[in-house]
């Protein structure tokens, strides 16, 4: 069942044991997709594991902690139509790649397929997946799934071309809600992006990381796409909201505080989306007020 059409990408700082397990799983797929894997500055002896271990594996060491951009520096490197993204605590099931190339093949519209998430060791569904599943984004008749208005990077094969077009992911926002702007664009380009149900990817969340630090980049990023790319009323609702629901504490005031300092640069780039990109984004602002798996906690 090897299946040449798409190449796995994997991100990865000071997690050697977990990447390795994700390496090992990957390793297994009957689809047996090529790997590369972009080592974001580690010091726990990554490089020389998955050098040892899996040989077969790309390593990239731009030597320093490239967060997201990690990922463009891969797909510089990427020769198949489609990518995969996967993080180093998470894994793409049997078949799963194959499906979703199936799907890109098929419906030449679609930018992007997101996976149902599968929480590890009790194999639960993750809470974002119910959301997925019932995305309230007007679709087209002919889309094989709900439409969504942006992608979990875990979980998500993309169109190579598509992009690389759209940019990648913005150096500036590094880690933690990255996707929505580069969703953005994807859509502004033309391109739409679907779930797909019976598409699966595992994850089992490392211990190894900084949630109140990746809150504060959420925040921060959030309010950034929304100014970057939102009309002024929707982003003033949007910034409200915010303003309203996260933790009052510090790392939410230096969220506010270093979205705030980039004004100058937020209004140079500021371009404002289509109508119809605006109209689907919209129509996600009841589910994001009500929403728990979106949150900004930790």
């Amino acid at each position: 069942m090897t299946d040449t059409r798409t190449t796995v990408v994997v991100i990865t700082h000071n997690r050697c044991p977990e990447l390795l397990h994700t390496l090992d799983r990957l390793a297994e797929l009957p689809e047996a997709p090529p790997v590369i894997v972009t080592d974001n500055g580690s010091t726990d002896g990554t490089a020389a594991a998955v050098a040892r271990h899996h040989p077969g594996v790309r390593l990239l060491r731009p030597g320093r902690n490239l967060g997201a951009v990690g990922r463009n520096l891969a797909i510089r490197r990427v020769t198949t139509p489609y990518v995969a993204f996967c993080d180093d605590d998470s894994w793409w099931a049997p078949g799963s790649l194959s499906g979703a190339a199936d799907l890109l093949d098929r419906y030449p519209a679609i930018g992007s397929v997101t996976a149902r998430i599968l929480v590890e060791p009790d194999g639960t569904e993750d809470p974002i997946v119910e959301e997925l599943r019932d995305s309230p984004v007007p679709r087209p008749d002919w889309l094989p799934g709900p439409a969504l208005g942006s992608f979990l990077a875990a979980a998500t094969v993309l169109r190579t071309d598509a992009f690389r077009a759209a940019g990648g992911f913005h150096p500036r926002l590094w880690l933690g809600g990255e996707e929505e702007l580069l969703a953005a664009d994807l859509a502004a380009n033309g391109w739409w992006l679907t779930y797909a149900d019976q598409l699966t990817v595992h994850h089992r969340p490392s211990g190894v990381r900084d949630p109140t630090v990746r809150r504060s980049h959420g925040i921060r990023n959030t309010l950034w796409f929304t100014w970057l790319r939102r009309p002024v009323g929707p982003a003033l609702r949007r910034t409200l909201h915010l303003a309203r629901t996260v933790p009052r504490d510090t790392a939410s005031l230096r969220a506010f505080a270093e979205a705030t300092a980039a004004l100058p640069w937020v209004l140079r780039e500021r371009r404002v989306l289509p109508p119809e990109v605006e109209a689907r984004l919209r129509s996600l602002e009841p589910a994001q007020r009500g929403s728990t798996a979106r949150s900004y906690t930790g």
